[in-house]
């Protein structure tokens, strides 16, 4: 029987992970959950599942959590500090799905005990790419990327030497506002943006797939994973959502992985690798649906695949600057205090005062450097949003 965890529980990622593991729920010991807000589905999953502790991030809802765990044998626990003591309880797999920069500790603690990370928190290699890395390393850890367009690589490099790799093509569905004027995107609202058209996700990841920040995102994850030179990493706007990604080779073969919008093909053959298990997904028909298209990403519309690029080139944190600022410019756009396409106009200010500052390189990268980091450029974003109210 496997030892699996499961952070960020409650979330689209979480949600789709439970429901593999709930089909065969004798293969698993579901050993930790953790979650948000979301008290009764986490209490309901850590029931079904018989999980040993169920903890959320907060700590004002831990007797929340508590009473809905009342005369089962889950244990509970609350705030950042129990997340990270439940990842460094022992687990064989562990899925790594809490949005943002929050997820970077629990994945550095799960990698230090030897479990294999399913890594669907790619703020975690933004923003400290190389100390995931070596960490997984010194502890003979096991990193599968769980983000649809980095399964699809890691899926078509199986068999195949990488020093035959010439190009790396990620998609993007566009989102939202793929087809809008940017005069629209202008006056664009959080409910428009929260849309999608082909995916259902969580809401910041959905406002970040309209603003090309989780394409962004992904370039830099992609660099980080895969150890390839940034201008190897192409986009593509494929509207269709069927083909994730495409791998290059010397020979002008083009390796694509085709299958539906559907998270839980990436989850289950992260969770069941090196093997192919049979999954509940939808099975496409070719001929039904006719036609794929693909497109060059317009970088007048999505600057953040520029900035992408330049944090690749820049190094150092730069990268957890640049998520720090993404996040932050996040919540300004939730909270009415910036436009949507300020977005990108704030993150490149953070990037340049930060970077004229020199506090970008540095040879040592640690979890407390990158905190550090990631604390000025969120106090540098929010300087920055109060100056445009």
């Amino acid at each position: 029987m496997r030892q699996v965890s499961i952070f960020g529980a409650t979330g689209s990622i979480g949600q789709n992970t439970i429901d593999l593991i709930a089909r065969d729920p004798d293969a698993y010991d579901v050993v930790a959950l953790t979650g948000g807000r979301n008290i009764a589905q986490l209490a309901k999953d850590a029931r079904a599942l018989k999980a040993d502790v169920a903890v959320t991030a907060h700590p004002e809802l831990l007797g929340d959590l508590r009473d809905a765990l009342a005369g089962s044998e889950v244990a509970v626990a609350a705030g950042a500090q129990a997340i990270e003591d439940a990842a460094a309880r022992p687990s064989d797999w562990v899925m790594s799905a809490i949005v943002g920069a929050a997820g970077l500790a629990p994945g550095l603690r799960a990698l230090e005990q030897g479990a294999t990370l399913a890594l669907a928190n790619k703020e975690s290699l933004v923003t400290a790419g190389p100390l995931i890395m070596q960490t997984a390393r010194d502890h003979n850890a096991r990193i599968l990327p769980v983000d649809s367009e980095h399964s699809a690589i890691f899926q078509g490099l199986v068999g195949e030497d990488f020093d035959a790799v010439e190009r790396i093509i990620i998609t993007a569905s566009g989102g939202a506002f793929r087809d809008w004027s940017l005069e629209d995107m202008a006056h664009a609202t959080p409910a428009q943006a929260s849309s999608h058209p082909n995916w259902n996700m969580g809401q910041r990841i959905t406002i970040d797939s309209a603003s090309m920040f989780n394409k962004a995102l992904e370039v830099i994850e992609t660099k980080e994973f895969f150890g390839c030179p940034h201008d190897m990493i192409e986009v593509l706007v494929h509207p269709e959502s069927m083909v994730h990604a495409l791998v290059g080779f010397t020979d002008g073969a083009l390796m694509a992985h085709v299958g539906p919008p559907d998270m839980r093909h990436a989850i289950g053959y992260a969770l069941h690798w090196p093997e192919r298990r049979t999954l509940p997904v939808e099975r496409l028909d070719l001929a039904k649906l006719g036609q794929l298209t693909f497109r060059d990403p317009d970088m007048t519309r999505y600057p953040a695949l520029r900035l992408a690029h330049e944090v690749l080139a820049m190094g150092g944190h730069s990268g957890a600057a640049f998520n720090a600022a993404k996040e932050c410019a996040l919540d300004g756009f939730l909270d009415g205090r910036i436009g949507f396409l300020q977005m990108a106009e704030v993150v490149e200010e953070v990037l340049a005062q930060m970077s004229s500052d020199a506090c970008l390189i540095n040879d040592e990268m640690t979890l407390d450097t990158v905190s550090k980091t990631d604390h000025l450029a969120r106090k540098c974003a929010d300087a920055i949003m109060a100056t445009r109210q």
